[in-house]
């Protein structure tokens, strides 16, 4: 087959499965921001790459309302795709499917340039009013304006949904966002972890500045690519005082950039750690706390190797990769008992879970593990089997996904 991959940030979600397809002799196009194919490492005879470059942000006297500003850059994005669709089919290079990520705008005329292609949508959110992140944090309440701006960033999902011929979901929660009609379209494939390189090590040993850490340590762990409050940064920051009291040999090391992934932007120069460093003050011991930023993948792994218990919340949202990773490293997991998580931890059995929005509760659980830690290597050994039972990549999700690939270039004949 020839299968598209469009997404902005390519190879996003798609790295395995484009790996994949090369090796078996699938022919595959990329379609993505001129940033992203540049950084793409990989090379391959049967791997051709168009790229498309954004304007600037537009200056704030544009002549497009604030309040649909985002919608105009999706579209402008979509109308970026148009351009590289009308090279593919010059360069006779039309697929027999193609798989894209609306939530950018990119799907937004696929359809209309490729009427006879299947499509496939990768499915990962869908914004509502209730019932998930919107409005689920009082500390951080939503105006007005934000619903309708959720009603707006809706709009090219509801298109993508009803142009797909199929889609896909990373998890059962996510599926059960998008509406009740669209459902029946959508399949659940999660991208899948790695369970052979993410591995628990009893002698893992890992340094960061003057510190050594090793597996069997008092560490806590807690990682997100940004530290924000929709992963739970604030709470777990002020459960640290406490648990640091509780147990005095323990260290912290937290993984994570200073920048806003989800959610309400902050002024520049701004970050959540240094707003929540300033309400703590002298309350935190600093010297048992290690802030590494964002980490290189071979060291972000010893983290979750030498970690003694590993701290996950999130807001009703998509699910973290580096939950599942770090139960695939044997990690003892006390995480947010929020729908997502529910999904995966059973507490007492694969992890704990614990009330988001209660830090206290928190403390006294990561105490409570930290106190017990040769004592729960079967509540390890269950996360990881969770992990490799579930969403191992090369033995359960890769095959899924593949599987999912052929049956949907199959719902449309297409002229080779």
């Amino acid at each position: 087959m020839r299968i598209c991959f469009i997404h902005q940030n390519l190879p996003g979600q798609y790295r395995h499965l484009i790996d994949a397809l090369l090796k078996r002799g699938d022919e595959v196009v990329g379609i993505g921001e001129q940033a992203a194919v540049a950084r793409l490492t990989f090379r391959h005879p049967r791997l051709h790459l168009l790229s498309y470059r954004m304007p600037e942000e537009p200056a704030a006297d544009n002549p497009v309302p604030a309040h649909l500003r985002e919608l105009d850059r999706q579209v402008h994005r979509g109308q970026m795709v148009v351009r590289a669709l009308h090279l593919l089919k010059q360069k006779n290079l039309v697929p027999d499917l193609v798989v894209v990520h609306p939530g950018w705008g990119e799907a937004m005329f696929v359809r209309a340039e490729l009427p006879a292609v299947p499509m496939l949508g990768y499915c990962e959110f869908f914004y509502k009013a209730s019932g998930s992140d919107f409005g689920f944090d009082p500390e951080f309440p939503s105006a007005a304006a934000a619903l309708h701006r959720l009603q707006l960033r809706r709009m090219p999902h509801l298109q993508a949904l009803y142009d797909m011929d199929a889609g896909v979901c990373p998890t059962q929660w996510q599926r059960a966002q998008f509406p009740a009609e669209f459902q029946p379209k959508l399949s659940v494939v999660h991208e899948g972890v790695d369970t052979d390189a993410l591995v628990p090590d009893a002698s893992a040993e890992l340094v960061l500045g003057d510190w050594t850490l090793r597996a069997g340590d008092p560490i806590v762990t807690y990682v997100a690519r940004n530290l924000e409050p929709y992963r739970g940064f604030h709470i777990f920051m002020r459960c640290l005082p406490a648990l640091l009291a509780k147990v005095p040999e323990a260290r912290v090391v937290i993984v994570g950039g200073d920048e806003v992934s989800y959610g309400v932007r902050l002024p520049p120069g701004d970050s959540y750690r240094a707003r929540l460093l300033k309400e703590l003050g002298d309350r935190l011991d600093t010297t048992r706390v290690r802030f590494t930023g964002k980490l290189p993948y071979d060291q972000y792994a010893r983290v979750l190797q030498v970690s003694a218990v590993h701290a996950y919340l999130t807001y009703p949202f998509v699910l973290s990769w580096s939950l599942l990773e770090a139960m695939s490293s044997g990690c003892a997991v006390v995480a947010s008992r929020t729908a997502p998580v529910e999904e995966v931890i059973v507490d007492g059995e694969n992890g704990w879970l614990t009330d988001f929005f209660d830090a206290p509760a928190l403390a006294a659980k990561l105490a409570e593990v930290l106190a017990r830690r040769g004592e729960v290597g079967a509540v390890r050994a269950a996360a990881r089997e969770t992990v490799v039972q579930r969403y191992d990549l090369k033995r359960v999700c890769l095959p899924a996904g593949l599987a999912l690939l052929d049956r949907a270039a199959g719902l449309t004949p297409v002229p080779r």
